[in-house]
């Protein structure tokens, strides 16, 4: 594994609380939070078994997603991004006994150490709900892909991290949150293409108040009027 890991000099961004730490780095984030998102995006994608030869994991924690990345995409060049050195170190740990070739990089995402035109696609999960400066984070994602190159995003809204218990527990610029609809209308400003067959909108179990207990003793799904807490899409750059 190639490590790149900048200075530790202190980057523009929210510290997460030491539960919100824990709770990314253990079982339950890739079981029940990563996985079935990676999956769904992987279906908006379509049928079509595309390969990508270099694959950015922006906002990569402590890289639980690398494995699947690399089934899913079969990427020759595969690279973690985190502005948290802590969480490198934790994708570090996990990832040089498993053989998995992955360049880390210490960096924000408003500052991408990488050129032009240089990534065919960049899988950003959960992560733009962090960014102060989710435009400026857009436009360097637009500049390091390739004419056509996609950006996969799978983001919690507003709704759902405004909610009394993810305010509690975790930590996040509370002024920059939107609505499923608004980080469409974001991704679209920045210069990409979305179509409407490529974006899911759903309201998964974790994110409820009730953790989706009456949804499994009913069987009563949220309603179709409910705003969304998670939304899913593919966007090609324009």
């Amino acid at each position: 594994m190639t490590s790149q890991v900048l200075n530790q000099e202190e980057f523009d961004y929210v510290h997460e609380t030491r539960f919100g730490l824990w709770f990314l780095a253990s079982w339950i984030w890739p079981i029940h939070v990563l996985r079935p998102e990676l999956k769904e995006l992987r279906a908006l994608l379509g049928p079509e078994r595309r390969r990508f030869a270099t694959v950015v994991d922006l906002g990569c924690g402590s890289g639980y997603s690398f494995a699947l990345l690399k089934r899913l995409f079969g990427p020759t060049r595969l690279i973690g991004i985190d502005v948290d050195g802590g969480m490198l170190a934790l994708a570090r740990e996990r990832t040089a006994p498993a053989g998995i070739a992955v360049e880390l990089r210490h960096a924000p995402a408003t500052r991408l150490p990488l050129g032009d035109a240089s990534v065919d696609l960049v899988f950003c999960h959960q992560t733009l709900h962090h960014i102060e400066h989710q435009e400026s984070a857009l436009a360097e994602i637009r500049r390091v892909l390739a004419p056509g190159g996609l950006l996969i995003v799978s983001e919690s809204t507003r709704a759902y991290i405004h909610s009394w218990l993810i305010r509690l527990l975790f930590r996040h610029p509370m002024a920059v949150q939107k609505t499923a609809a608004e980080y469409r209308a974001l991704i679209e400003r920045a210069g990409f293409v979305v179509a409407e067959a490529q974006v899911a909108r759903r309201v998964p179990w974790w994110t409820r108040a009730d953790f989706g207990l009456v949804e499994k003793l009913t069987g009563r799904a949220p309603g179709s009027d409910q705003e969304p807490t998670l939304i899913n899409l593919v966007a090609v750059k324009g």
